[in-house]
């Protein structure tokens, strides 16, 4: 895996895009973070377009290695391209007061954006970026107009415009609505990937949003169990204690 670090900036401010009919534009996404192969997946992208410039510093390295089916040899030449040590975390080394100064703020820390916004946010941010000349960076976001991000991902999507319809409410007034994208050239990877590694990496942040979800629906699962034969058990008690109370 080669180390790509894009110097990029993830603008998570609350809201969702209002202008130009991008309100609501969200795609529901289902992510399994059992899937071992897709959280490898997933990490991979983000580690090679993501880790640049956002740290997912409450995330440490073994645990990802363990929890990922990695050895540590694989964590450490595929993945440790910011910490020396294995119990390190997944920080940055781009100082916090001099990326306020180059972007306007310091980018944001991934460990809990899914938890935060959302897995269908996440998934519906990264397939919406489309071209637009007046933007610092060429691109804007249907679901988070005038994100300060750059479209990091456009090697693999290709670059889209987005085609607007014009709709008359019933009070007259005029709006532009989201109709459709048009690609302008395609990317690496095809539509089906692109959705697919799309949903690898939502699935990846999902993951680190809280490692231990897997153990803890488990034993939510045998915590149920148990209070239901308890139960049963009670019911049963209850009867032979008053069966001859009439």
């Amino acid at each position: 895996m080669g180390r790509k670090l894009i110097i990029c900036w993830l603008a998570l401010i609350p809201g969702l895009a209002s202008a130009a009919g991008g309100a609501g534009y969200l795609q529901p996404v289902d992510v399994d973070i059992s899937n071992e192969a897709a959280l490898q997946r997933g990490s991979k992208y983000f580690v090679n377009y993501c880790l640049g410039c956002h740290s997912a510093k409450y995330v440490r390295y073994n645990r990802l290695a363990l929890d990922l089916g990695l050895t540590e040899e694989q964590l450490t030449d595929n993945l440790m391209f910011t910490g020396e040590r294995p119990f390190d975390t997944m920080d940055i080394s781009m100082p916090a007061q001099e990326a306020a100064n180059w972007f306007g703020r310091t980018p944001p820390d991934l460990s809990l954006v899914a938890r935060a916004r959302g897995e269908s946010w996440i998934y519906s941010f990264l397939k919406s970026f489309y071209l637009d000349p007046s933007k610092p960076t060429g691109a804007n976001n249907l679901v988070l107009s005038g994100a300060s991000m750059p479209h990091v991902l456009w090697e693999l999507q290709g670059t889209q415009r987005a085609i607007f319809r014009e709709e008359i409410d019933s009070e007259g007034n005029s709006h532009e609505v989201f109709d459709r994208f048009e690609i302008v050239s395609p990317g690496s990877m095809d539509a089906t990937q692109y959705d697919t590694m799309v949903r690898d990496l939502v699935t990846f942040l999902s993951y680190i949003g809280e490692p231990v979800q897997l153990e803890r629906r488990a034993l939510g699962i045998k915590v149920i169990l148990f209070l239901l034969v308890f139960l049963l058990f009670a019911i049963l008690l209850k009867k032979e204690i008053w069966k001859d109370v009439h």
